[in-house]
């Protein structure tokens, strides 16, 4: 039986989880890279299961995913083909963050698919947001404005992150808030038009 002090202590972990998948949903690498950094310098807390992202190979395959998604986000054709891909990659970083994270489930396989129901969702929201802009960019300015719609991006993936650190609690609940308004925007957007005859 869990009890209030177990669920209270484990709030923080799973808000910084929310919090990081949506900042996966950005940048797939990014927040991966800086969980690696703050678990291996003692900032954050990551599972036994998952302390080889701490590790220097890691770190560096991470970094290098890192550079190379920014970079390759703000060539023309690339960012495109560079969206397709994320959109199985994204929801997989979110589900190891996630699980990483709540260092409080020791069994691993709990921990990544508690991991799967809470980060893929929510990386899910700001990819699909991310490409209804960009599509919307491309269309308006033949893609001149995406590789600063893409700065924009990389600014609001580190700001994420630095939330999800800092306020972890407070950074979740602008997540889903935000997360809800844009579902019920998109179920408006999509409902069937009925016209009423008398």
């Amino acid at each position: 039986m869990i009890s209030a002090t177990d669920l209270l202590s484990f709030l923080p972990s799973l808000a910084m989880a929310v919090a990081l998948s949506a900042s996966a949903g950005l940048r797939a690498w990014l927040p991966l890279l800086a969980a690696g950094l703050l678990g291996r310098f003692d900032v954050v807390e990551l599972g036994e299961a998952f302390a080889f992202m701490e590790s220097t190979p890691a770190l560096v395959a991470f970094g290098i995913a890192t550079v190379l998604e920014i970079v390759a986000d703000k060539v023309p054709v690339l960012d495109h083909g560079l969206d397709a891909v994320s959109t199985v990659v994204r929801p997989l970083a979110a589900t190891l963050l996630s699980a990483a994270v709540m260092f409080q489930i020791n069994d691993p396989l709990w921990a990544l698919g508690l991991g799967l129901i809470v980060g893929a969702p929510m990386a899910l929201v700001p990819h699909a947001a991310k490409s209804g802009v960009r599509v919307a960019s491309t269309t308006t300015t033949a893609g001149l404005a995406n590789p600063i719609v893409s700065l924009l991006e990389d600014i609001a993936s580190l700001v994420m992150i630095a939330l999800a650190i800092v306020i972890p609690i407070i950074a979740a609940i602008v997540v889903i808030t935000v997360a809800l308004f844009a579902w019920r925007w998109w179920r408006r957007r999509n409902e069937p038009h009925t016209s009423t005859t008398r």
